[in-house]
């Protein structure tokens, strides 16, 4: 039941339904390379070949038949284009009329123009049509050759092409559905290639998220523990302090244990079992120099500008800008072996600007192929901090990673 549903389905319903062969895409390795008229022009090429091929057929079927009865197997290899089931059925029917016309040859039950017609049909139907529908023509054409042989076989003189046209049919369909399955096979590993790197930019997003999550959870513990001594330890710098001094200060304790509490509870669900916090305090753009003199060990020339007056920062901006650098850094590495960077620093007073350019690679170091995932955590940091940040190639071959973080300015009284 499930071969004959298959049967109806792929060469009875909607046998004549209008299905235009639409123009090639332009995108291919070779294709695309050609100029522009040349390209729109390749975008009909099938078309043009199916048309050439019926030229083709028309020829042998007139210099076989010695009348325009040749030009009839042409008919359907042009439909092809438009109708191509029905274009089987009307090539079947076309071989059946002028084999049995034209019976004293040695093609039958097809003559010259029909079998070359017939063979040309069934390959661009079954370029056009699912894998299944190849093996039911294939079949179908050795029940038509069968029936002609057995019933018919008077009309051709006991000489019969059957066996020649099911062994040349067998091997254009199972080339061509070897092609269809290449093709779909090809299509499936594009579309889990695709899921896969949706997947594994999602995957490193929520890696950095959570590296941004850490990082932040030991400067703010830091802070609030620092706030929590500090708030404990007043009452006792104050001679004779008023009691509602120190019930500030207890207050001002509690609450900052109580946010430490709360604060390890949520972030630090977020931490490896296996990760342990770092000893040293977190980097900040103080600590560039040393960063700039390790990548220059590491082999890349990179100078450093800083413009504005220099000014402490919050300490998550001093990291996520210090981070951004070592980042931006280490792909330059990678990306651009032999070129030179330059790390510019802006303090202006709205915030800070960053911008890391480097040259293009030179010389005969390969570069070193990358997860890819860099500027995915930069823009994670910049967008945590409600800041801007492109990142292109420029013109000469080089790259720059420009980003602007906000910092809001400290009044007089709060500084004080």
């Amino acid at each position: 039941m499930d071969a004959i549903g298959g049967l109806r389905e792929d060469l009875f319903h909607d046998a004549f339904a209008y299905r235009p062969l639409k123009p090639r895409r332009t995108d291919g390795r070779i294709i695309r390379r050609l100029p522009g008229r040349i390209r729109e022009y390749a975008a009909w090429l099938p078309h043009a070949v199916v048309v050439l091929a019926a030229l083709m057929v028309c020829f042998i079927g007139v210099s076989d038949e010695g009348s325009l009865l040749g030009v009839l197997p042409a008919i359907p290899l042009l439909m092809t284009l438009v109708r191509p089931v029905g274009a089987w059925w009307l090539s079947l029917a076309v071989s059946a009329v002028l084999g049995a016309l034209g019976g004293r040859y040695d093609t039958w039950p097809w003559t010259a123009g029909a079998f070359a017609g017939y063979l040309l049909v069934i390959t661009v139907v079954a370029l056009r049509t699912r894998p299944s529908t190849a093996a039911w023509l294939w079949v179908l054409t050795a029940v038509y050759g069968a029936f002609a042989t057995v019933f018919l076989g008077g009309y051709g003189g006991g000489s019969t092409s059957v066996p020649t046209m099911l062994f040349l049919s067998a091997l254009v369909l199972l080339t061509v559905t070897v092609l269809h399955v290449r093709r779909e096979a090809e299509q499936e590993v594009a579309i889990q290639q695709s899921v896969t790197a949706v997947e594994r930019d999602r995957r490193t997003l929520l890696e950095e998220r959570t590296t941004i999550a850490r990082e932040l959870h030991d400067v703010v513990a830091h802070h609030m523990s620092v706030v929590a001594i500090q708030a404990e330890a007043a009452p006792y710098r104050v001679e004779n302090p008023p009691p509602e001094l120190e019930k500030a200060f207890v207050t001002i304790r509690e609450n900052a244990v109580a946010a430490l509490t709360e604060l390890r509870r949520v972030l630090g669900v977020v931490r490896a079992e296996d990760y342990e916090a770092p000893d040293a305090p977190q980097p900040t753009l103080a600590d560039l120099d040393g960063l700039l003199g390790n990548v220059r060990d590491a082999g890349l020339t990179v100078e450093k500008a800083v413009t504005g007056a220099v000014r402490e920062l919050p300490q998550g901006v001093e990291l996520s800008a210090y981070r951004i650098v070592q980042e931006a850094l280490s792909n330059a590495l990678r990306h651009a072996p032999g070129s030179t960077a330059r790390v510019e620093i802006s303090y202006v007073l709205g915030g800070l600007g960053l911008r890391i350019v480097n040259t293009p690679p030179r010389g005969l170091v390969k570069q070193s192929p990358g997860a890819g995932h860099g500027i995915t955590g930069m823009r994670e940091r910049v967008t945590m901090l409600n800041g801007e940040m492109t990142a292109d190639l420029q013109e000469d071959g080089g790259y720059e990673v420009a980003a602007f973080i906000p910092v809001a300015a400290v009044k007089d009284g709060d500084a004080a």
